[in-house]
C-alpha cells in the first residue's frame, strides 16, 4: 500500500484545525501561508520533486 501525501493539503488541514481551536491565529496563519507560497513561487519555479 502506497501513501503519498502532498504538502499543500497537509498544511491546509493543520491550519484549519488550529483556526478552529484558536481563531485569533487566523491572521498569522494566512500571512505565513501567503509568504511561503510567494517565496516558493519566486524561488522554487525551477524545483521539481522526483
Amino acid at each position: 500500500m502506497n501513501l503519498n501525501l502532498s504538502l499543500g493539503p497537509l498544511v491546509s488541514l493543520i491550519a484549519g484545525i488550529l483556526i478552529l481551536v484558536v481563531p485569533r491565529l487566523l491572521n498569522y496563519i494566512v500571512a505565513i501561508y501567503l509568504i511561503i507560497i510567494g517565496l516558493l513561487g519566486l524561488f522554487g519555479a525551477g524545483f521539481q520533486m522526483k
